[in-house]
């Protein structure tokens, strides 16, 4: 004789009077067979009516109660999503104005170093200037004063070398 199966809510289950040797040995776990024999009448009345509705109640409500519960949780869990995304946008602002103030005194250090090449230029060129004009003068002394002849000077100064 063939049995039907139907997956039972748990607190239906218990309701249904099985035993260990009607049900199959690798049956799932969440399909229950009916039992063979026939439900006595007076176990069948109206007050167990009332008590499977009574059990229904309060399957709904505690179906309701986790319902509730996963709402709150995943209520919870968006304001910390929340607050942590505001945290890193207020993170990123402050780097971002960091950045900015970085990339700001880069610029001026490097006008400040563009500045400072040209005045050593400068520098340099004018030095060499007057490096010439000291020699220049250096020669004129020499020769005016010393009598000496300029190409004297260089072999004395080749020599000295």
């Amino acid at each position: 004789m063939r049995r039907s199966k139907v997956a039972l809510p748990h607190w239906l289950r218990e309701c249904i009077q099985v035993t260990d040797q009607e049900q199959e040995p690798e049956r799932d776990e969440n399909v229950m067979a009916f039992p063979k024999r026939p439900i006595e009448p007076a176990k069948n009345d109206g007050q167990s009516a009332i008590d499977l509705v009574y059990q229904a109640a309060e399957v709904v409500g505690n179906l309701q109660a986790h319902a509730r519960q996963t709402e709150i949780r995943a209520q919870t869990l968006c304001r910390s999503a929340l607050e942590k995304l505001r945290f890193a946008e207020s993170r990123t602002e402050a780097a971002e104005k960091a950045l900015n103030i970085a990339e700001s005194r880069t610029a001026s250090a490097e006008a400040r170093l563009s500045a400072a090449e040209i005045r050593a230029k400068k520098a340099e060129t004018w030095a060499r200037e007057l490096d010439q004009a000291l020699a220049a003068l250096e020669e004129a002394i020499r020769s005016k004063l010393l009598g000496e002849n300029p190409s004297a000077y260089v072999s004395r100064r080749g020599a000295a070398a």
